[in-house]
């Protein structure tokens, strides 16, 4: 008998957000264990080298933990595979206004292309 090919899950736009919900609260929460990331989830932002990998990815995203104090979720556009946030992130360091563009794939987030900017200095 054939084998069918694969077929990606599709998702309703809800249970998109609510994937990529799960990862903004548990780096709020500084508890990334029930964030679906895709075992080759790729992670691209403006201060670190581009990284591959689920261990690599979470490795990173621990050690950034402790500096998070806070994220205030702003907007979800959907389209496609694709969820685009936008998010305060509050850190010992500033607030960091932050898009993130991520896709999910199989209900996993399969990459996460970071961009922000910090709040600017104040006389």
């Amino acid at each position: 008998m054939p084998q069918t090919p694969h077929v990606d899950q599709v998702l309703s736009r809800d249970a998109m957000v609510a994937i990529v919900e799960s990862y903004l609260n548990g780096l709020a929460s500084k508890d990334l264990s029930k964030v679906p990331f895709a075992p080759d989830v790729t992670f691209e932002g403006p201060r670190v080298p581009p990284l591959a990998g689920r261990e690599t990815v979470l490795g990173f995203l621990t050690m950034i933990l402790p500096a998070i104090k806070d994220i205030r979720i702003g907007q979800h556009l959907v389209e496609g595979d694709y969820v685009a946030t936008t998010f305060d992130m509050e850190t010992t360091e500033g607030l960091d206004h932050v898009f993130d563009r991520i896709r999910i794939v199989n209900s996993q987030i399969k990459s996460i292309q970071s961009f922000y900017y910090p709040q600017p200095l104040q006389p």
